[in-house]
């Protein structure tokens, strides 16, 4: 029970995120601060979280052996996903945008054949090209209609070309997601935890934001200091808070496939969450009965996605090691 409530707990920082640039896109602030702004605010904490775990420096050793794939896939991982959501707030309320990004699981299983995966057997490591899990995929079809139900909605209240500016970043920020840290896992080689690894990223995607910063101080002028604290609780909550607890919630469960996908399905809670935010928060306008229909589609396909796709990695590596 204590890893599905940290799983739900993680959601609910999670939420903070889509919550919160919703609120920053309202009171006049702007995309490029509300991107930059967060990974400015993260770097020392992640800092201190490394430093204490005595890793900092077998983690510059690493960012010297490839520099560039570092600097490319940080700019992937982190710029290409986050700039892009934090886009889609002008456009989209953050419930919606919550809703939408659930899509990066099938993004994430299209990606599958671009890696490759290392089995290890009785006798041998086995290295294998990744598969697209097709029975896990059908199960996100469920997804895919509760993202247009609520999507339908939000068309029928605002210009279609309004609807693709908050539809188009967040599926361009699902494939550069999972893109990015999985080409990341693949360059460090095991060699490091998740928490150097987000350092890492983020120290590697300075450039960008840095020139963001720069350009958005030239475009629009300099954050307001509700801005820059609602980015540094945006840091806190979601950079930190909610990815500590729920990697804390997976190392817990690893091993028991249906634990796993238990915590996994948890993350359904964000679209939720989001909502009741901006709610309590914001005073948006309740969504209609469609949008409700399709958040609760949203979220039993993402339960039964993670039940599915858990169960096809247990078959997977059962039949291997006969």
């Amino acid at each position: 029970m204590r890893p599905i409530m940290l799983g739900i707990f993680a959601a609910f920082f999670f939420a903070f995120t889509f919550v919160l640039n919703a609120s920053m896109e309202l009171s006049g602030g702007s995309w490029i601060w509300s991107a930059s702004l967060r990974y400015f605010f993260m770097l020392p904490f992640l800092f201190i979280i490394v430093f204490y775990r005595k890793n900092i420096r077998p983690l510059f050793s690493e960012i010297k052996k490839h520099p560039g794939e570092w600097f490319i896939w940080s700019i992937v991982g982190f710029g290409l996903f986050y700039a892009p959501i934090c886009f889609a707030a002008a456009y989209s309320p953050g419930w919606l945008i919550a809703g939408t990004w659930q899509i990066t699981i099938i993004s994430g299983a299209l990606l599958s054949p671009l890696f490759i995966e290392t089995i290890k057997t009785k006798d041998e490591r086995i290295h294998v090209r990744g598969q697209i899990p097709w029975r896990s995929l059908t199960m996100s079809l469920l997804i895919l209609l509760g993202i247009i139900l609520m999507q339908i909605e939000q068309a029928q209240m605002i210009a279609f070309d309004q609807v693709l500016l908050g539809i188009i970043p967040v599926l361009i920020a699902s494939f550069a997601y999972p893109l990015g840290n999985r080409k990341m896992m693949e360059v460090c080689g095991g060699r490091l935890a998740a928490y150097e690894r987000v350092l890492g990223m983020t120290l590697a995607s300075l450039p960008l934001w840095i020139g963001l910063a720069i350009y958005g101080l030239f475009s629009v002028g300099p954050p307001s200091m509700n801005q820059s604290l609602q980015a540094l609780l945006v840091a806190i909550s979601s950079g930190v808070i909610a990815t500590v607890l729920f990697f804390m919630a997976t190392d817990m469960v690893r091993g028991n496939m249906q634990q796993m996908a238990a915590v996994e399905a948890t993350q359904s809670m964000e679209v939720l969450f989001a909502l009741l935010g901006e709610i309590l928060l914001l005073s948006i306008v309740l969504p209609g009965r469609v949008a409700w229909i399709g958040m609760a589609i949203v979220v039993v396909g993402m339960v039964l996605h993670s039940i599915q796709t858990n169960k096809f990695i247990l078959r997977k590596h059962t039949l291997t090691n006969k």
